[in-house]
């Protein structure tokens, strides 16, 4: 079952996502909601990925190991300024849609597998993710025409 594939991959961008929002709010001291939204959303990807860890094992029982791809990271630290703001903010997007995109794939497989448990904590946790690029893509469009068109 190729199901532990993704599971594993989900996990593995969950963490990397709580860790890159907690690098923002450390690299953007200044933006006054950066502090304590990319914290809690940090939290919320830790969680998701805390709730993972049961099916991660559950499924990699017996599955061979998926050798480690090599992939640019998306997010490799904080920017400084706006732009650099802006840029932050679109590299944790493309990290969300990652994590979205494992989900739906991972609620096909849970379906396919007729694991309700983990169709529950995949509905839960999708939700969750689905909010993150909400408010990502909502900050980006507030930070985008100063740091685009006024001068630093």
């Amino acid at each position: 079952m190729h199901l532990a594939h993704y599971l594993r991959l989900l996990h593995r961008s969950q963490n990397a996502l709580a860790e890159a929002f907690r690098e923002i709010r450390r690299g953007h001291p200044h933006e006054p909601d950066m502090y304590g939204v990319c914290e809690c959303l940090a939290v919320q990807c830790g969680e998701q990925a805390r709730r993972l860890e049961p099916f991660v094992r559950r499924y990699s029982a017996g599955a061979c190991e998926e050798p480690e791809r090599l992939h640019s990271a998306l997010f490799s630290g904080t920017r400084p300024g706006g732009l650099g703001l802006l840029r932050d903010l679109h590299d944790l997007y493309l990290l969300a849609t990652e994590c979205e995109i494992a989900w739906s794939i991972v609620a096909q497989g849970a379906q396919g597998a007729r694991d309700e448990e983990l169709l529950e904590v995949v509905r839960h946790c999708g939700g969750d993710t689905a909010v993150q690029l909400l408010w990502l893509r909502t900050r980006m469009r507030h930070v985008a025409p100063q740091a685009l068109v006024v001068a630093s």
